[in-house]
């Protein structure tokens, strides 16, 4: 976890067994309207990177997963300590998303990989994170 005020943070490419990929949308007025990401957020105290990860993916997806890969680690900016974890969920179980209140705007889609990494190359995410995920989860091939 970083040394500074800004926690770690997991996000999560899962796929389910078709190859189709999570992704959520959800307006962000602020930013131009409606963007997309994956699931993902902020370590809660005392997490490990698959901690927050697994924890993410079921709050916002409803999904758990049997199958994990690391994806790497990175800088979430040059100002700060705090990395942001990536990883590649498969073997998937689905159930309902568990948002919270400053979640539940938001909307859960399965996308081919191909329509994805379109969606990469539109701009249509809001942060860095996704898109890296999901070039490197494209470019690395299944998980073992």
């Amino acid at each position: 976890m970083s040394s500074d005020a800004t926690p770690d943070a997991s996000v999560i490419v899962a796929r389910d067994a078709q190859g189709l990929v999570a992704l959520l949308s959800a307006d962000f007025p602020d930013h131009g309207g409606e963007h997309l990401f994956l699931p993902g957020g902020r370590f809660e105290p005392g997490e490990s990177p698959i901690e927050c990860a697994r924890r993410e993916l079921r709050e916002e997806a409803g999904v758990t997963a049997e199958q994990w890969r690391p994806l790497g680690s990175y800088a979430i900016t040059l100002g700060s300590t705090a990395c942001v974890h990536l990883f590649e969920a498969r073997s998937l179980t689905l159930g309902p998303q568990q948002l919270t209140e400053t979640e539940q705007d938001f909307k859960l889609m399965w996308w081919p990989m191909s329509d994805a990494l379109r969606a990469v190359r539109d701009g249509r995410f809001l942060l860095p994170a996704g898109p890296l995920a999901l070039l490197l989860a494209h470019g690395q091939g299944a998980a073992v």
